[in-house]
């Protein structure tokens, strides 16, 4: 029997039809390219988002600097991690190669914006008696998005912090103070940001003291001497972040490795009670048996994890979490 062929152009036509159906649903899905402005009025960081929403946020302190833990990061879930370089070795070099390994193009251009899923904090190895600001700089020029400084006891060594954080801010502006001593060369850490040099700039301050900043300054909490200059410290200008370290501050207090001690508990809370009192964001390590309370007492920045990347402890200590904070 002779074969019909029907004519090419009826046989393409339904084709077309259906990769033109779909050619039009992926525009209509996919986010366009935000304007200039609206991508101005977006943090760079992630966690100041959330936190300037009131939104509690959840991450873990790390100390493996591997790619593979820097690509797993990037889509973890976690709304931030501390790459700890407090008790490893301080290398500006593989902290610019992981930054680098949590680089996720494919989530960049299907949102259409450049906040990245995760924002990387880097813990510093100084504490509040050495504050070496060359380390910090090296930190945030390899475009890291904020610093955790250990062991801050009073208010000279958290304005120090901020300071060695903050470019010097234009003649013109109202928030001149704590005067930035950050030297500028911001070729790596623009690049990394994807902004241009003019703009890193500009955007690269701390918040909340510049509401469009996206540079977090953590302090930590770590010793009675802290606790009791918790006032002095937390109304110094540009801090973000007041970070409660439950083990360091027991072992400080005498009471070895026991940071449920009830007298380590009092003095959590007394750093809890002046951070709600002044709205600053309180943070603290948590896990699964803990992270709904600590968000039930008011902490807004909470780690549910360390090293071993997402562990099923982890991952239920997030859920908890996340569940707890309406998220």
């Amino acid at each position: 029997m002779k074969k019909s062929y029907r004519p090419l152009q009826s046989r393409l036509l339904p084709l077309c039809l259906c990769l033109g159906l779909v050619a039009l649903c992926t525009l209509l899905v996919a986010p366009a390219p935000l304007s200039a402005q609206e991508e101005d009025d977006i943090h760079l960081s992630r966690v100041i988002d959330l936190l300037g929403g009131r939104e509690a946020v959840f991450g873990i302190i790390s100390s493996d600097r591997s790619l593979n833990n820097a690509r797993s990061l990037a889509r973890s879930g976690l709304d931030f991690i501390i790459i700890d370089m407090e008790h490893g070795p301080w290398s500006p070099e593989i902290l610019r190669t992981f930054l680098l390994g949590m680089t996720d193009r494919q989530r960049t251009v299907a949102n259409g914006h450049l906040q990245m899923a995760v924002t990387p904090l880097v813990r510093v190895p100084q504490n509040g008696a050495e504050m070496m600001s060359s380390i910090v700089k090296q930190a945030l020029d390899v475009g890291a998005f904020g610093v955790m400084f250990p062991i801050i006891e009073n208010r000279a060594q958290a304005l120090n912090a901020v300071s060695s954080m903050r470019y010097p801010r234009p003649l013109g502006s109202d928030i001149r103070e704590p005067r930035g001593r950050r030297g500028r060369s911001p070729g790596i850490a623009a690049w990394f940001w994807g902004i241009g040099g003019g703009e890193y700039y500009r955007r690269a301050d701390v918040w909340p003291l510049d509401p469009g900043g996206n540079l977090l300054a953590i302090i930590q909490i770590e010793s009675p001497i802290g606790v009791a200059r918790i006032e002095e410290i937390i109304t110094t200008p540009g801090v973000g972040v007041i970070f409660i370290g439950p083990s360091d501050l027991s072992t400080q207090m005498g009471y070895g490795d026991n940071p449920g001690a009830p007298e380590v508990e009092q003095a959590i809370q007394t750093v809890l009670a002046a951070c709600l009192r002044h709205d600053v964001p309180c943070a603290i390590t948590t896990g699964s048996g803990s992270v709904e309370e600590r968000l039930r007492q008011g902490f807004r920045m909470v780690t549910v994890g360390g090293d071993g990347g997402i562990t099923a402890g982890t991952s239920r200590a997030l859920e908890l979490g996340r569940s707890a904070a309406g998220r």
